[in-house]
């Protein structure tokens, strides 16, 4: 115990000597720099800075006194310079010595082990460059930079180490070695609390999904924070959408496995209970207003599941509605009241006096290529005008329609007084110009072949240019086409095209050669609504015509010329014009040939398609057409007339029904068709990366009735009806479509197949 007493007692004897050396040396150096006047202040160690420049950032001076408090400020601000690797003072008679030592200046930077991201990548998100100051903190913070780029392309394992090679002249070359690692892809996705609906039903609503053999040509399987964030209002949303008010996502976890390859992803919420709506109204506090003139804008219904994407779509319907009716100032919120005890939420439309509020300016950033006046033309609001949310995202949505630009932001910031708004809009631009190369197969068309050259935005003016040629098994076509979409800086759309067209199909006994030209514009009549006016020329060739053809073919053999005025006008209330899921089309074309040329005839049609969507997957799809062409003081043309079958009559060739030859089985078309059909797309289980989905159809029509018929032709009007299954697969080379089509109603002399697929890609 003595022992261990005396040895505690050296060792507290050691630390107090060390203690009071130390203070004692710390108070030799404030004496040794305190008292005195500083006569020179002199610098040494500098190579490419001025020693001038150098003492600029020091708080002291030639007749200063040696303040030990500004002497230490100045060392700290020679530090924060940057420029400097090490910085010490000291005192040398009544001089001031100040020692630096310079940083090095970057000659070079290189990334080495890089392969999945290209050098101009990581040298863009790099703060260093080539002749500028190195430092260490700044080179660290550049490979954490790093890491962080890789880790967000889902490469967790990927390392970054800055290495320094000295060089001469006080430079340096500044050597990114990085390791990238595999992939840190997400194994599993996993859902607790979910009582309601399957793990496989919210793992297609995640955009997060696990890694399988398929997903080679997607990156939804690689570990992204960010996409989870997203995830979790997508499930939101689904679950508002079904009717669960009270649903939450109480936590989103992401661990990385032992070998720390790849993630497990967890998700945990609590669904509480599905409500429905209760009553239903709106209410109004403005002034000469009658509510039930715009009840017929509210979607949601007594009784019915509640449906969040219902009462967004209603307040953007009451916003239009009440606009157009006069009321520009207008501030529209559902006021709900949850029965928790009955699971019924009742909702209250609020419809009063918004701020007045008018569109300051407008200002527009992010468009290097493209003019400005192409994104304001787009615009529903102008300066001046009364600002309107809807409108608002209309414009956001024409915008984004157009396809120039890869993010559209548009938001609304205050303006120069509280009655004023300044809309900010936020693009940034995408590839448009495009060079397409097609392949494929078509059991009524053969082998096809394509190459297209086209410039959606030409000289960043919104004009489109573009050049195709198109080789199939029967037939090819040639034609370029111009289209200025504000001619003149009015809202018409005007174009010109070029084409010649060559067609020698199976159906056929003769070959078709067109060459021609057509003037065309168009202009909307409304948001939905829109009219066409074309002019067309053609110079029409009929040759080849096979000795065994019929006489009513032989008789047009020979040339002619077209010149026809049509009209196209549609009716769009589709959701989407690429994958529409709901909503309707009606289109109405007229065509008058005899403006000059050869041929004379009057050629009608009018068609409508309607989308129902069950669900997300179920959707179905309605189409009906019907059509009429009469000859003024002339015989219709074959080439003029109706065919029918192949895509629009499965079941049928192309071609194969309508009036024929019963000598040579040539098919002569009809002056007068309808046709349409019913189908149910359907999903067959399959993971939603595979992107193949079932269909059952029926369709009918019938097409009938020539000029100048005799005996020796079949023709009947009589309807014709098929009925059939196929699939669709978004292939990673290209759509393919395959139909198993029977024809349940048709006549002797029709023409039936019962397989029918196409398959091609652009690339």
């Amino acid at each position: 115990m003595l022992r261990k007493s005396l040895l505690s007692l050296l060792v507290w004897g050691m630390f107090l000597t060390l203690g009071v050396a130390s203070i004692q040396t710390r108070a030799y150096a404030q004496a040794l720099m305190s008292g005195g006047t500083i006569d020179n202040v002199v610098v040494e160690g500098t190579q490419r800075i001025e020693p001038e420049s150098v003492r600029s950032y020091m708080e002291v001076n030639s007749g200063d006194t040696f303040d030990p408090v500004l002497l230490n400020r100045s060392l700290k601000s020679i530090f924060a310079t940057g420029l400097f690797a090490d910085v010490s003072l000291r005192r040398q008679g009544n001089d001031l010595i100040v020692v630096v030592v310079e940083n090095p200046i970057i000659n070079r930077i290189a990334f080495e082990g890089n392969q999945r991201l290209d050098d101009e990548i990581l040298q863009g998100e790099s703060t260093l460059r080539e002749r500028v100051v190195f430092t260490r903190t700044k080179a660290q913070a550049d490979a954490q930079r790093l890491l962080e780029l890789y880790r967000r392309s889902g490469r967790f394992a990927a390392t970054v180490e800055p290495k320094v090679i000295q060089l001469p002249q006080n430079r340096v070359d500044l050597v990114f070695e990085i390791s990238e690692g595999d992939r840190s892809y997400v194994t599993t996705v996993n859902f607790i609390g979910n009582k309601e609906f399957s793990d496989s039903s919210l793992q297609s609503t995640v955009s997060t999904s696990e890694t399988v053999f398929w997903n080679f040509l997607t990156d939804t399987d690689t570990y992204d924070p960010d996409r989870l964030t997203f995830d979790r209002e997508l499930l939101r949303r689904f679950y508002l959408k079904e009717g669960y008010a009270d649903f939450e996502v109480q936590s989103v976890v992401a661990e990385l496995t032992s070998n720390r390859e790849s993630f497990v992803v967890t998700f945990t919420i609590s669904e509480g209970e599905r409500y429905t709506f209760g009553t239903v109204g709106v209410e109004s506090a403005l002034k000469d207003f009658d509510p039930a003139t715009v009840e017929d804008q509210v979607l949601p219904e007594e009784s019915e599941w509640y449906n969040a994407d219902l009462i967004d779509k209603t307040v953007d319907n009451l916003t239009d509605a009440v606009g157009n009716l006069g009321y520009a100032f207008v501030d529209i919120r559902p006021l709900p009241e949850k029965d928790t005890e009955n699971k019924v939420i009742d909702l209250i439309f609020n419809i009063s006096e918004g701020p007045k509020v008018f569109v300051e300016r407008i200002d527009i950033q992010g468009n290097v290529r493209t003019l400005d006046k192409v994104i304001r033309r787009e615009f529903r609001l102008v300066e001046g005008d009364a600002f309107n949310s809807s409108k608002l995202r209309r414009s956001r949505s024409r915008i984004q329609q157009l396809g120039f630009f890869q993010s559209v932001n548009v938001d609304n910031q205050p303006g120069s007084t509280p009655d004023r708004t300044v809309i900010q809009v936020e693009v940034e631009e995408q590839s448009t110009g495009e060079l397409t190369f097609g392949a494929g197969f078509s059991s009524s068309s053969g082998p096809l072949g394509s190459i297209g050259i086209r410039e959606r935005n030409l000289l960043g003016r919104g004009q489109d240019l573009r050049f195709n040629i198109a080789i199939a098994g029967s037939g090819s076509e040639a034609d370029v086409s111009f289209t200025e979409p504000y001619f003149l800086d009015k809202e018409i759309a005007a174009g010109f095209d070029v084409f010649r067209i060559t067609r020698d199909e199976d159906t056929l006994s003769f070959e078709e050669k067109k060459t021609g030209g057509a003037l065309r514009v168009g202009y909307d009549l409304s948001e939905e609504l829109r009219q066409v006016l074309r002019y067309r020329f053609e110079y029409i060739e009929i040759q080849d015509v096979d000795s065994d053809a019929a006489t009513l073919v032989k008789e047009q053999e020979g040339s002619t010329i077209k010149s026809a005025v049509s009209s196209t006008l549609t009716y769009d209330q589709l959701d989407s014009r690429v994958a529409p899921t709901d909503g309707y089309l009606l289109k109405l074309e007229n065509e008058v040939a005899g403006l000059g040329g050869d041929v004379k005839h009057l050629k009608v049609s009018l068609g409508g398609t309607h989308y129902y969507s069950f669900s997300d997957e179920l959707i179905l799809k309605s189409r009906a057409e019907i059509g009429n062409i009469i000859g003024i003081g002339e015989d219709t043309r074959i080439v003029d007339r109706f065919f029918l079958g192949g895509d629009k009559l499965r079941g049928f060739k192309s071609g194969g029904v309508g009036p024929r030859d019963r000598a040579s089985d040539d098919a002569l078309g009809g002056k007068h068709f309808y046709n349409g059909s019913v189908e149910l797309t359907f999903p067959l289980g399959l993971p939603e990366e595979f992107g193949v989905k079932g269909r059952v159809f029926s369709d009918f029509g019938s097409t009938w009735n020539i000029d100048g018929a005799d005996s020796g032709v079949d023709d009947s009007s009589n309807p014709r009806l098929s009925f059939g299954t196929g699939l669709t697969w978004k292939s990673p080379f290209g759509p393919l479509a395959m139909d198993l089509g029977f024809a349940a109603l048709k006549e002797d002399y029709d023409d039936t197949e019962i397989f029918s697929f196409s398959f091609g890609t652009n690339f």
